[in-house]
C-alpha cells in the first residue's frame, strides 16, 4: 500500500490500490452504491491526520482566515447598540455604580457558561443552530428553526436603525448641523419659530418630523417616507453585499466594523473629559446607590442585559463558531468575548456621561442665567428685598453655586409666597436623573450635545459611522444565524439564499419606514425576541444536559479541548443556569402581564410624547410574533414524534470499520438530513482516514476502532455504537 496516502474527493480514482480492490470485492456485486464509494487506507506508521485533511466536510465547510478574523466576529456580533444606549440607561437607573456587581455576578451565572455551551455545539458538530440541535435530538430540531425566526424578525428593525444612522450620518456634512435650530416659519406677515420645534427642542422636532415624519398613532398609517426607504435599501445593500459569500466576505470587513466603534469611543472618551462638566456626569453615573441593588426590578434587567448583550439563542454564535477547527480553545474564546462585551460598555457609559454631563452643564448655565433675570426683576418690582442677597453675589456672571445660595435664602424667607415666584432650581444633578435611552438617547440627547462641539459636524459623521459599523456587525451575526442553518440543511447556494433573504426582509420591512414605522419598531423590539429567545435558550441548555447528557459532553469539551473544563461549568449547566433562566422567564412574563402593552406616540399640537394603548389588531400583532417565534419547536416535535414526515432514505449507508473488515449497513436517519454526511449521495461521503492515533476505543467494544465524537463529530454511523448524540426522545 502507498505510503503517505490521503482520502481522495470527487472523483473516483480509476487506479483503486489494491488493498481497497480486495475488501471491496467481498461485498455484494449488486451493491451499486457501496461500489461507487471510495476509501483509500493510510500505512499504520503514518503520521496523525489533521482533521481538517481527513474529510470532505472539513474541506468544503469555509474556515476562518485567522484567529483575530473570528473574535473580532464574535465581538461585532455581541457588541452592538444595546451597549451604546441600553447599557448606560440600565446602570444609571439601577443604582450607578452598584448595578455593575448584580450584572458581573450574573454574567458569571448565566452569561459565560452559556455563552461557552453555544460555542461548543458549533465548533463541536460544525453545523447551524438547525443542524446542531437536530443531531442531538431530531425531535429537538424546531430550537434552531426558532433561532432562525427570531434572527429574521429581529433583523427586519434592526436595519432599520442602521438605516437611521445612515441618514443622520449623510446629514451631518454641513455647517452648522441641520438640527442645531429650530426651523423659521414665513408667512406673508412675519416671520416665527415653528411652533412644534418650539415646544420641544431642536433636536427632538428633527427627529420626529424631519426625519421619521412621524404619524400621531400606530393605526394612522401616513405613507412611506422615501427618505428612510433609501436609507433602509442602502442599508440592506450593504449587508447583502457584505454576506453574500458568507464568512469569506463578512470576515474581512469584520477588521473595520468591529474596530472602528473603539477608535471612535476612545476619540469620544478623551474629547469628553476635556468638556466641561463631563466629570460631573461621570461620577454621577458612577456614584453607588447601594439601596437600590437589593430591588428584584435590578437584577432581573441585569440578567436580561447580560442575556441579549451576548447573543444568546440567535444562532449567530453558533454559526460563527461553526466555520472553527476542532481543537480551537472555544472556553478561552467565551471568557475573553464575554468580557471585551463588558468593558465595551463600561467604555461607553463613560462616554456616554461624559457627553451628557456637558449637556446637563449647558443646560444647568442656560438656567441659571434665565433665573437671575427672573431674580433681579422682583427686585427691581420690590417683591423681593435687596437685604436678602449676600453682598459677594453678583448677577452679571454669577455661578451655580451663588445662585443655588441665593435659591436657598429665597426660598426660607418667602416660603409661603415661593412657588408664585416661579423660581427653578438649577442642579445638574437634576438634568442627570432624566434617564434616557434607545433612540432618545443617540438621536436626541447625544446629538443635542454634539452641536456644542467645536467643529460638531466631524464629530457628528464619527458618531453615526460608529453606529451603522456597530449596527452592521451584529446584522452580520444575525443574517449568519438565519442563512447557516438554512445552507447546511437544505443545500440550497449561499448566495442566492442571502439575495433572497435582503430582498424578502426589505419589503417586509417597509412597514418600517411608512410615517408609523416608529411605533411597529417598538412593536418587534418589545415582543418577537424576550420571551421566545429565553424558551430557547432554556431548551438548549436541557437539550445538552439531559438529552445528550452532560458527562457526555464534558467528555468531548476534553477530547475536543485537550484539556478537563473546569466543575464549575458542569454545575452551572446543570443546577443554576436553567434555574436562573426559568425565574428570568417567569419574572419577563409577569412584567409584561403587568405592564400595560403600548407605545408613546409623538403628539404634534404638543411638541411631546404620549401613551398610547395598542389597538385590537395590534395586540393580535404582539400575540402573533411571540407565537410564531417559538411555533417551530412544538411543531417539529409533534412532527417526528409522530412521524408524519417520511425522510428516511434509502440510499444513505453508514460504512462501519471493524478490524479491517467494511460492513455497509443501510440506514434509517431520522431528521433533516442534518449530520454531518446527511444529504450527500452514497458517492459523495468522505471516508474516514486510517491515520495511527484519530480514532479511540469505543467503551464497551473493545475491537471497534471509531472517530471520537469530541474531535470530529462528523457523523459517521458507527456499527454497535452505543453513545451516539442522536437521542431517544
Amino acid at each position: 500500500m502507498p505510503k503517505n496516502s490521503k482520502v481522495v474527493k470527487r472523483e473516483l480514482d480509476d487506479e483503486v490500490i489494491e488493498s481497497v480492490k480486495d475488501l471491496l470485492s467481498n461485498e455484494d456485486s449488486s451493491d451499486d452504491a457501496f461500489k461507487k464509494s471510495e476509501l483509500m487506507v493510510d500505512d499504520q506508521e503514518e503520521k496523525d491526520v489533521d482533521v481538517e485533511e481527513g474529510s470532505d466536510v472539513e474541506d468544503e465547510r469555509p474556515a476562518w482566515n485567522s484567529k483575530l478574523q473570528y473574535i473580532l466576529a464574535q465581538v461585532g456580533f455581541s457588541v452592538g447598540l444595546g451597549n451604546v444606549w441600553r447599557f448606560p440607561y440600565l446602570c444609571q437607573k439601577n443604582g450607578g455604580g452598584a448595578y455593575l456587581v448584580p450584572y458581573l455576578i450574573l454574567l458569571l451565572i448565566i452569561g459565560i457558561p452559556l455563552f461557552f455551551l453555544e460555542l461548543s455545539v458549533g465548533q463541536r458538530i460544525r453545523r447551524g443552530s438547525i443542524g446542531v440541535w437536530n443531531y442531538i435530538s431530531p425531535k429537538l430540531g424546531g430550537i434552531g428553526f426558532a433561532s432562525c425566526v427570531v434572527c429574521f424578525f429581529v433583523a427586519l428593525y434592526y436595519n432599520v436603525i442602521i438605516g437611521w444612522s445612515l441618514f443622520y450620518f449623510s446629514q451631518s456634512f454641513q455647517h452648522p448641523l441641520p438640527w442645531d435650530q429650530c426651523p423659521l416659519v414665513k408667512n406673508t406677515s412675519h416671520t416665527f419659530v415653528e411652533p412644534e420645534c418650539e415646544k420641544s427642542s431642536a433636536t427632538t422636532y428633527y427627529w420626529y418630523r424631519e426625519a421619521l415624519n412621524i404619524s400621531s398613532s400606530l393605526s394612522e398609517s401616513g405613507g412611506l417616507n422615501w427618505k428612510m426607504t433609501i436609507c433602509l435599501l442602502a442599508a440592506w445593500v450593504m449587508v447583502c453585499l457584505a454576506m453574500i459569500k458568507g464568512i469569506q466576505s463578512s470576515g474581512k470587513i469584520m477588521y473595520f466594523s468591529s474596530l472602528f466603534p473603539y477608535v471612535v469611543l476612545l476619540c469620544f472618551l478623551i474629547r469628553g473629559l476635556l468638556l466641561n462638566g463631563s466629570l460631573d456626569g461621570i461620577r454621577h453615573m458612577f456614584t453607588p446607590k447601594l439601596e437600590i441593588m437589593l430591588e428584584p426590578k435590578v437584577w432581573r434587567e441585569a440578567a436580561t442585559q447580560v442575556f441579549f448583550a451576548l447573543g444568546l439563542g440567535f444562532g449567530g454564535v453558533i454559526a460563527f463558531s461553526s466555520y472553527n477547527k476542532r481543537d480551537n480553545n472555544c472556553h478561552f474564546d467565551a471568557v475573553l468575548v464575554s468580557f471585551i462585551n463588558f468593558f465595551t460598555s463600561v467604555l461607553a457609559t463613560l462616554v456616554v456621561f461624559a457627553v451628557l454631563g456637558f449637556k446637563a452643564n449647558i443646560i444647568n448655565e442656560k438656567c441659571v442665567i434665565q433665573n437671575s433675570e427672573k431674580i433681579l426683576k422682583l427686585l427691581k418690582t420690590g417683591n423681593l428685598s435687596q437685604d436678602m442677597i449676600p453682598h459677594h453675589i453678583n448677577f452679571s456672571s454669577i455661578t451655580a453655586e451663588d445662585y443655588n445660595l441665593v435659591y436657598d435664602i429665597i426660598q426660607k424667607v418667602k416660603e409661603e409666597e415661593f412657588d408664585s415666584l416661579g423660581l427653578k432650581s438649577c442642579q445638574i444633578e437634576d438634568e442627570l436623573d432624566k434617564a434616557v435611552q434607545g433612540t432618545g438617547l443617540a438621536f436626541i440627547a447625544f446629538t443635542e450635545a454634539m452641536t456644542h462641539f467645536p467643529a460638531a459636524p466631524f464629530w457628528s459623521v464619527m458618531f453615526f459611522l460608529m453606529l451603522v459599523n456597530l449596527g452592521l456587525g451584529s446584522m452580520f451575526g444575525t443574517i449568519e444565524g438565519i442563512i447557516t442553518p438554512i445552507v447546511d440543511t437544505f443545500k440550497v447556494r449561499k448566495e442566492i439564499l442571502t439575495v433572497i433573504c435582503c430582498l424578502v426582509a426589505f419589503f417586509i420591512g417597509l412597514i418600517f419606514v411608512q410615517r408609523s414605522g416608529n411605533y411597529f419598531v417598538t412593536m418587534f423590539d418589545d415582543y418577537s425576541a424576550t420571551l421566545p429567545l429565553l424558551i430557547v435558550v432554556i431548551l438548549e441548555n436541557i437539550a445538552v444536559t439531559r438529552i445528550y447528557g452532560i458527562e457526555k459532553f464534558m467528555e468531548d469539551l476534553k477530547d475536543m479541548l485537550g484539556f478537563s473544563p473546569s466543575q464549575y461549568y458542569y454545575y452551572m449547566w446543570k443546577y443554576v443556569s436553567p434555574l436562573v433562566l426559568l425565574c428570568l422567564l417567569v419574572a419577563s412574563i409577569v412584567q409584561m402581564g403587568l405592564s400595560p402593552p403600548g407605545y408613546n406616540a409623538w403628539i404634534e399640537d404638543m411638541g411631546t410624547e404620549e401613551f398610547h394603548s395598542y389597538p385590537t389588531w395590534g395586540m393580535i400583532v404582539c400575540i402573533s410574533l411571540m407565537v410564531l417565534a417559538i411555533l417551530p419547536v412544538p411543531i417539529v416535535f409533534i412532527v417526528r414524534r409522530c412521524n408524519l414526515i417520511d425522510d428516511s432514505s434509502g440510499s444513505l449507508a453508514s460504512v462501519s470499520y471493524k478490524r479491517g473488515r467494511i460492513i455497509k449497513e443501510p440506514v434509517n436517519l431520522e431528521g433533516d438530513n442534518t449530520s454531518l454526511i446527511h444529504g450527500k449521495s452514497p458517492s459523495e461521503v468522505p471516508s474516514p482516514n486510517f491515520g495511527k492515533n484519530i480514532y479511540r476505543k469505543q467503551t464497551g467494544s473493545p475491537t471497534l476502532d471509531t472517530a471520537p465524537n469530541g474531535r470530529y463529530g462528523i457523523g459517521y454511523l458507527m456499527a454497535d455504537m452505543p453513545d451516539m448524540p442522536e437521542s431517544d426522545l
